[in-house]
């Protein structure tokens, strides 16, 4: 069968397994993940099919929502509850009995605002033991980690985007959230594991 709305990063298509070895330990607990910014919603798809003991939700803007519900269906995921529109600054956070937050590549793509509202929402409105995962680039000490990761955190701020954000920063705005792991992954990127 095919899905016409079903769109494909090839990112995420990188990056999901090794992002699953780590989530398969982080996750071990948890029961309810809310994914920011799901984007093609390859990700929801891949890692609710490995991960059977979650319920996973998805939220994006509303024009990626057909693409998600594509991925899900094709996967046939009975884990994976229907997208919800959810855009940091605009949308009000919704969400019950959420112990767990994924995001991916999101904190460099947002405004730099809107990725401090991230870190303070999730800090505010993760139960006590919750955990957040948080896969992308980020900044060491007020540096980027590799010249590609220069360039590209130059590229993102000419295009108007927030550009990649400095670890420290994060932590500052995650008031009531301690960064339990920083686990190094492929292509110069990070998995923040931040607990409560």
């Amino acid at each position: 069968m095919m899905f016409e709305e079903k769109r494909f990063s090839q990112p995420c298509e990188n990056n999901k397994q090794p992002i699953l070895t780590e989530l398969k330990r982080e996750l071990a607990e948890a029961r309810k993940v809310l994914e920011i910014g799901s984007g093609t919603g390859q990700h929801a798809a891949w890692f609710a099919n490995a991960l059977p003991q979650l319920v996973w939700q998805p939220t994006d803007v509303q024009e990626n929502h057909s693409s998600i519900n594509a991925w899900v269906a094709e996967a046939n995921c009975s884990n994976v509850l229907p997208p919800k529109p959810f855009f940091i600054g605009v949308d009000q956070w919704s969400f019950d009995n959420i112990d767990a937050v994924f995001t991916a590549n999101t904190a460099h793509i947002m405004q730099v605002e809107e990725t401090l509202l991230m870190m303070r929402e999730v800090s505010g409105n993760l139960p006590q033991g919750g955990v957040f995962c948080q896969y992308g680039p980020f900044k060491i000490d007020g540096n980027c980690t590799s010249e590609s990761n220069l360039a590209f955190d130059i590229s993102l701020r000419q295009q108007g985007y927030g550009g990649i954000r400095d670890i420290e920063e994060l932590a500052l705005h995650a008031e009531q959230l301690t960064l339990t792991r920083r686990i190094a992954m492929p292509a110069n990127n990070f998995l923040l594991v931040w607990r409560k």
